[in-house]
């Protein structure tokens, strides 16, 4: 981004295409590291009541959800938006700038992609958590 700031106002040199590719480096970034937040445990939560319970009714809510809310949430985005990625793949679709970066279709299964992380990595989650909530 800094580079892009600096060709443009210090030597009046426009790439569109290289402002795509952040947009794509920002996307990989967030795309494979959902399923790495969700392992790690970074993952957004509202700690005011979960923090105080017991380890198996931790587990019991981390169980329930991943079985709901993890699949529910997954599924829909798989389901939502499964045509807009075909559509974009059957068109090899492009950048609207005639510059721009071809590989829009690309690009865009990665809306498939997170989904997809996210169910396996969630699976792992809910092996974890059952073994927990089975243990205590």
């Amino acid at each position: 981004m800094v580079l892009v700031v600096i060709l443009r106002y210090g030597f009046q040199i426009g790439s569109i295409a290289l402002q795509e590719s952040i947009t794509y480096l920002n996307c990989l970034i967030f795309t494979l590291g959902v399923a790495y937040t969700l392992k790690e445990d970074a993952h957004v939560r509202v700690d005011i009541v979960y923090s105080k319970l017991s380890m198996k009714k931790k587990a019991f809510v981390d169980v329930f959800g991943a079985l709901v809310f993890l699949t529910l949430t997954t599924g829909f985005i798989l389901w939502s938006s499964w045509d807009y990625v075909s559509v974009s793949w059957r068109i090899r679709e492009g950048s609207a700038e005639s510059s721009g970066l071809p590989y829009v279709y690309l690009l865009k299964t990665s809306i498939l992609i997170i989904p997809l992380m996210l169910i396996l990595q969630g699976f792992s989650e809910f092996l974890k958590s059952f073994y927990q909530f089975r243990k205590n």
